[in-house]
């Protein structure tokens, strides 16, 4: 029995009908509304058969493990690296394999403006499986429309979860435009998502699926790269922040550390007096100058 939804770790908002009737019915969201998105890690069993289709563009980026669509006859294999698109009003079924079942971040989009991505993203107007150059940048993307609608739904996180569904649409536009172009190195990937998204939970065995490597020689290629591991990156990338906040800013430290990714204020100045040899508020007064 195939499952649309349920599993373990998994993220779903799903927004109500008759508000997204009002966002389609008024600018910005007009032009494109991301109606529903999730996450669904190792998702065995999952599979969804819409005979009737759905009014909404799917998209369905795979990080893990394998996935197959069927539409019109025809069957698609999906594989990490991979986004399906689907257009709307297409019949469509999609499962995840029995022996490999994939993980995946999707969302659906709706709006006047889809169709205009849709014909760079499936000319002909079937569906299309594309290879994603980098899938950092597209699961971040789906990662924030979560986000955004796990939110109470104001009108402006609705607008916020439309940008970013357009920052994705507009990423794979480009990716099938760019068919036969070497990737960009994973490794480079992974620091600049870990650059536009330090202040999140940083989980290596995550980042190295997305890479499609093993996490240790994932861990093995970013530290030759890099000079030092992934967590220690990701916590320079957020002791800079703070720094930059501190000194530019009336924020108070606690502020300061939820910011950039510390749930914990004190934990956050422990670890700044570690490596800063003093307190945050002692950096921000100037007192401390270090060995001259």
């Amino acid at each position: 029995m195939l499952l649309p939804d349920g599993f373990p770790g998994q993220r779903l908002r799903v927004l109500p009908r008759p508000l997204v009737a009002s966002a389609l019915g008024r600018a910005p969201t007009s032009g494109l509304l991301v109606t529903d998105a999730g996450y669904y890690p190792s998702a065995a069993n999952h599979g969804m058969h819409r005979p009737r289709s759905t009014p909404e563009a799917v998209v369905i980026v795979c990080t893990d493990g394998v996935g197959h669509c069927e539409v019109d006859g025809r069957v698609s294999v999906i594989r990490p690296g991979n986004a399906l698109v689907l257009p709307p009003s297409r019949p469509h079924f999609y499962w995840a394999d029995s022996r490999a079942p994939w993980t995946i971040w999707w969302l659906h989009a709706a709006g006047s403006q889809v169709a205009n991505m849709l014909s760079v993203l499936a000319p002909d107007g079937g569906e299309a499986v594309i290879e994603v150059r980098d899938a950092y940048r597209a699961v971040s993307a789906i990662d924030d429309a979560i986000g955004f609608l796990e939110r109470e739904p104001s009108f402006a996180h609705l607008i916020s979860a439309s940008g970013a569904g357009w920052t994705l649409l507009a990423q794979l536009a480009a990716d099938a435009l760019s068919e036969g172009r070497r990737p960009t190195e994973p490794v480079r990937q992974a620091q600049e998502y870990l650059r536009h998204n330090f202040a999140k939970p940083v989980i290596v065995k995550e980042l190295a699926r997305t890479a499609g490597l093993s996490p240790s020689h994932f861990a093995a290629l970013f530290r030759a790269a890099a000079g030092c591991g992934v967590v220690e990156y990701a916590k320079r990338l957020r002791l800079a922040r703070a720094r930059e906040l501190l000194a530019t800013t009336s924020r108070d430290v606690s502020d300061i550390a939820r910011t950039v990714g510390y749930n914990d204020a004190f934990y956050f100045s422990r670890t700044f007096r570690r490596e800063h040899g003093c307190s945050p508020s002692e950096y921000r007064r100037g007192r401390y100058r270090g060995p001259s």
